[in-house]
């Protein structure tokens, strides 16, 4: 097939739906099929340094979901969005947060190829969808197959579409990068229990509670340390946590390049991502197990899409910065329960590996396909 991946939010920044969108195009040419990305991007040279990347739109920075989104608001390049449909000719044109205002939104009516939508986000609410419904109801209809990349993210869309009925297909991993036995990070691989934390430093994702429950780690494991991979808007607020309670066992990182981030994984004992909410799935979750890494996570509907408590994780609810210490210290003195656990997780990566996942994704757009035909070409009414 030749495949269209089109993503809302800026191509040349981390974040999950990017990561997702290059993956799963890599992926897919592994196995045989032609490809390109459409997004915006805030890297006016992408589109030359990128193969088979078209830069559709200016980035601007939008608040949204505690986070923000950088999508393009650039609306009059519907022009060029034509041309480019006209002469790619997709077989399957494949949209990611096919709702997001921007560029989703802009090739949704001009395309006339097989499309399939596939849902990232989870949240309480949102209101864009409440009010926008009537507009986006048109926009919904244009799609012939739908994804959602978890359960919690399939029931948040089908409470403002119930007409959609997506196929759950997660997230992938790549195995062959995240895998047990890469060299560690040599200054940090020590006696010391390395515990893990990677993800932006935001308020959902919780590290302040981490903050508090690495205090209670290392009151009662003194010889353990805290790693911190990743960067934000509450860098500061950490450091002054840390300075303030002479924390001087926590490695803020910063940035780690792709490249590396794996050999962090190798150099942890435990993996925590204490998020309050608001994430879909958890993809750092399947890094961790698949590195083999014990993981000890927050229980929220997009990773409990993912884990099972007991089995391959330990679970405590969100924002209970002592019941995650306790977790953590739990862990910490027994590497028996850590093996356990860290097996148990690496059994059940394997099954969200990226040839796995890129096959069901096959699956939904062979499904596209038959229904855009059938929309094309609906069978003869037989009279009563």
């Amino acid at each position: 097939m030749k495949v269209g991946l089109v993503s809302p939010y800026d191509y040349t920044h981390a974040g999950g739906v990017t990561e997702h969108v290059r993956h799963l195009a890599h992926w897919l040419r592994r196995l045989g099929h032609e490809v390109r990305v459409f997004a915006p991007s805030s890297r006016r040279q992408a589109e030359y340094e990128i193969p088979d990347f078209y830069r559709i739109g200016r980035v601007f920075p939008i608040p949204g979901n505690a986070s923000v989104a950088r999508i393009t608001l650039s609306f009059h390049l519907a022009r060029r969005v034509r041309e480019i449909l006209d002469r790619e000719q997709f077989d399957v044109l494949h949209f990611h947060e096919p709702l997001v205002p921007g560029l989703p939104l802009t090739l949704l009516p001009w395309a006339h190829a097989p499309q399939v939508g596939t849902f990232h986000a989870f949240a309480r609410s949102n209101i864009g969808y409440h009010y926008g419904r009537p507009i986006l109801r048109g926009y919904v209809s244009h799609l012939d197959a739908t994804i959602a990349v978890s359960v919690p993210a399939r029931d948040f869309i089908r409470r403002y579409f119930p007409q959609l009925e997506p196929r759950v297909v997660p997230n992938g991993v790549d195995v062959d990068r995240f895998r047990p036995g890469l060299v560690p990070i040599r200054h940090l691989r020590d006696d010391r229990v390395n515990v893990l934390f990677v993800g932006r430093l935001e308020k959902r994702k919780g590290l302040g509670d981490l903050i508090q429950a690495y205090r209670y780690l290392r009151s009662r494991v003194p010889r353990s340390r805290l790693i911190v991979a990743g960067d934000g808007p509450l860098r500061g607020m950490v450091e002054s946590l840390c300075s303030r309670y002479r924390l001087e066992d926590v490695v803020l990182a910063g940035y780690v390049p792709d490249q590396v981030l794996p050999r962090f994984y190798g150099t942890a004992d435990i993996f925590c991502s204490p998020a309050t909410g608001r994430e879909s799935f958890g993809v750092v979750l399947l890094e961790a197990m698949a590195s083999r890494l014990p993981v000890v996570v927050t229980e929220i509907p997009g990773y409990l899409s993912v884990v099972e408590p007991g089995v391959d994780s330990l679970t405590v609810r969100p924002k209970s910065p002592v019941a995650l210490g306790e977790a953590l210290t739990v862990l910490a003195r027994d590497p028996l329960l850590r093996a356990r656990l860290a097996e148990a997780g690496y059994i059940k990566a394997q099954t969200y590996a990226w040839p796995v996942v890129a096959a069901q994704v096959l699956e939904v757009y062979r499904e596209a396909q038959r229904v855009h035909a059938a929309r094309l070409c609906p069978p003869a009414q037989v009279p009563a």
